[in-house]
């Protein structure tokens, strides 16, 4: 990623910083600096020019602000400590500086909605308008961002607007925000999907989901497509929810900043740095942000004076009432980035082919299930459509569940290959939202595996190509159900992951053309664990032909989820089902040629036990081809 600095202008520097120094003073702040800030009438410290008579020098010096200013006598009543005059840093006597500032983050008081197109839902969504977690208020859409890995395009603005004290990973962000339009159940934009508050800044990001987007920011026309190291003196502009578009000149670098963001989070410190107001372009009432601001990105200028496209930061605060030359605190944008794991640019996107499950792959159309109202309306849709396709297999997935509804695949077991997965990893599909997919943070340090629905070996076959796709496509995670280690791993439940090979063996399939179907089986009060609802039973069906002639076969198996935290061991249990029980379980409808061609319901009594009276089968032989 890119890191450039614009146009420098500021007050004459005959005293030039090193590189060297300014590192240790940088240093210097993040160590013993950020230590005065436990005095609670101090508070920030950063690098900025020391002030003379009202007026910048061109001296730097380490900058203190305090909620009070007194003199020395006075301190002990306001049980505050006098700031030395000076530090002794790599050898050089730095000067200190102490001005009367006090921070808010800019959104704990909105102005009143006003109406116009950045407080009022607008699709295309664009940077510059009002957004928050349907539990905050209002704050900005800085910017839109991309997954460094994935390329899932994001929204990205900070902690107290997208997450906030009583926010959850997960959560509705509405656009706007619940002050412009308290209908959030209009104004869904996405869900809430990573935040940081700390030194590294102030900052989330959420989903974008039925909405299309437009990368420019509002009234300033241009998109950051790089990132920037902000220098004293340099010239800034932001476009806000509530002030709109603000100029600003850098006036403190390497800031911790103290900001109280309420209970039960308490007061924290982010590192920034500080903007102050350009007197070439004032700001209206010498507001340059105010309350529903948060989130904004500040934009370095160009030498010709217009917004360029480089980031220098997310704004987070501003100065509290009763100073006339208001400043905001913003956080680097580098920082930003890094700890949310996000770029200005997506990256290539990686090849997906297009042809999926194929219908006609046992020389009879077998189409794939259709889902009820209810799942289709929760489906997510790739390019209008709820059937994803990959190499070899298509599927439909839940919104809600974010698991996939159904996994259709064909299995050529006359050309498959045997491919390594050492070089594979588990990944999120780059096409559909992360937010909409489970990752790694269910599985880690307890005893799920991250299974396949359409095993791996089964789509591994074609060309070296097609294969290698196959192979590398497995391994989204929009494939992958929570299973336990016993149920995916140990011949406990051998049976299950047998099916496939099984009916090539002990059948003379046409052509050695299987065609399968499976996923998770939902219900609602599946356990739920991280946040995450684990569905405990799955379903497998198989369709071949043999001697011309169409079959099916069902399968279910219900998993022991007790296991997550129980030592014992219980077997889990494998039926064979008819294709209906299925249908009545999953809420979703086979097709009717593949329903005429289940033989099990054929072995049936007219009134057929329960699935759960009906025995599981103890091995192969038992299955009823």
């Amino acid at each position: 990623m890119a890191t450039r600095r614009v146009a420098k202008r500021g007050p004459a520097k005959s005293k030039r910083v090193s590189a060297h120094l300014m590192d240790k003073l940088k240093q210097f702040v993040r160590t013993e600096g950020v230590a005065y800030l436990s005095d609670s009438n101090i508070s920030s410290v950063g690098i900025g020019y020391k002030w003379k008579d009202g007026k910048p020098t061109n001296q730097i010096s380490i900058q203190f602000t305090v909620d009070r200013k007194a003199a020395p006598e006075l301190l002990e009543s306001l049980d505050t400590t006098e700031i030395p005059e000076s530090f002794i840093v790599d050898g050089v006597e730095v000067p200190t500086d102490v001005l009367q500032r006090t921070f808010n983050i800019d959104m704990k008081i909105v102005a009143e909605s006003s109406g116009g197109p950045r407080k009022t839902r607008i699709d295309p969504i664009m940077p510059g308008v009002s957004v928050a977690n349907k539990k905050q208020t209002a704050g900005t859409i800085g910017g839109i961002v991309f997954d460094r890995q994935a390329g899932t395009p994001y929204i990205l603005s900070n902690w107290h607007v997208l997450h906030g004290p009583k926010g959850n990973i997960g959560d509705e962000i509405v656009q706007p925000g619940p002050h412009d339009d308290n209908r959030v159940q209009l104004n869904h934009l996405g869900k809430l999907v990573r935040s940081h508050l700390g030194a590294a800044g102030d900052c989330a990001i959420a989903s974008i989901e039925d909405r299309d987007f437009d990368q420019n920011i509002l009234e300033l026309a241009v998109k950051a497509e790089q990132l920037g190291e902000p220098q004293l003196g340099d010239k800034l502009i932001k476009s806000g929810r509530t002030t709109g578009v603000t100029h600003g000149i850098v006036t403190r670098v390497h800031t911790m900043t103290k900001i109280d963001y309420g209970v039960p989070v308490g007061e924290r410190v982010i590192g920034g740095f500080e903007i102050g107001p350009d007197k070439d372009n004032p700001a209206a009432d010498g507001q340059i942000s105010t309350g529903g601001d948060s989130g904004s990105f500040w934009l370095l200028k160009s030498a010709n004076g217009k917004p360029s496209k480089v980031m220098a930061g997310l704004h987070f605060a501003g100065e509290g009432p009763g100073d006339p030359n208001d400043h905001a605190i913003a956080c680097y944008a580098k920082s930003v980035f890094e700890k949310l794991e996000i770029s200005v640019d997506a990256p290539a996107p990686q090849a997906i082919a297009a042809r999926g499950y194929d219908t006609g792959f046992l020389g009879i159309i077998v189409k794939v299930p259709r889902l009820s109202a209810a799942n289709g309306d929760d489906a997510f849709k790739l390019n209008g459509s709820a059937v994803i396709p990959y190499t070899h297999f298509s599927l439909a997935l839940s919104k809600s569940r974010r698991f996939a509804f159904w996994v259709a695949w064909n299995i050529d077991g006359g050309r498959l290959k045997s491919l390594s997965r050492k070089s594979l990893r588990f990944d999120f599909d780059p096409r559909i939202p992360v937010g909409s997919q489970v990752g790694d943070d269910l599985y880690a340090g307890n005893r799920l595996d991250r299974g396949h629905i359409a095993r791996r070996a089964d789509l591994v076959w074609g060309s070296d190509n097609e294969a290698a796709s196959a192979n590398k496509d497995s391994f989204f995670f929009t494939n992958i159900t929570p299973q336990m280690d016993n149920f995916n791993q140990s011949k406990l439940g051998g049976i299950w992951g047998k099916l496939e090979n099984a009916v090539l063996e002990e059948v003379d399939v046409d052509n050695l053309h299987v065609s399968v179907f499976g996923g998770p089986v939902f219900k609602n009060d599946d356990r739920v664990f991280r946040g995450v609802k684990i569905p405990r039973e799955f379903f497998k069906v198989l369709a071949f032909v043999e001697a011309g002639k169409l079959k099916a076969r069902a399968f279910l198996l219900t998993q022991n989820l007790d296991q997550l935290e129980l030592l014992e061991l219980n077997e889990f249990k494998v039926f064979q089902v008819t294709l209906s029980e299925v249908e009545q379980r999953c809420r979703f409808t086979f097709p009717a040629k593949l329903k005429a061609a289940d033989g099990f319901a054929e072995h049936l009594d007219s009134q057929p036990e329960g699935v759960t009276e009906r025995a599981p089968l103890q091995s192969l032989d038992d299955i009823m081809w």
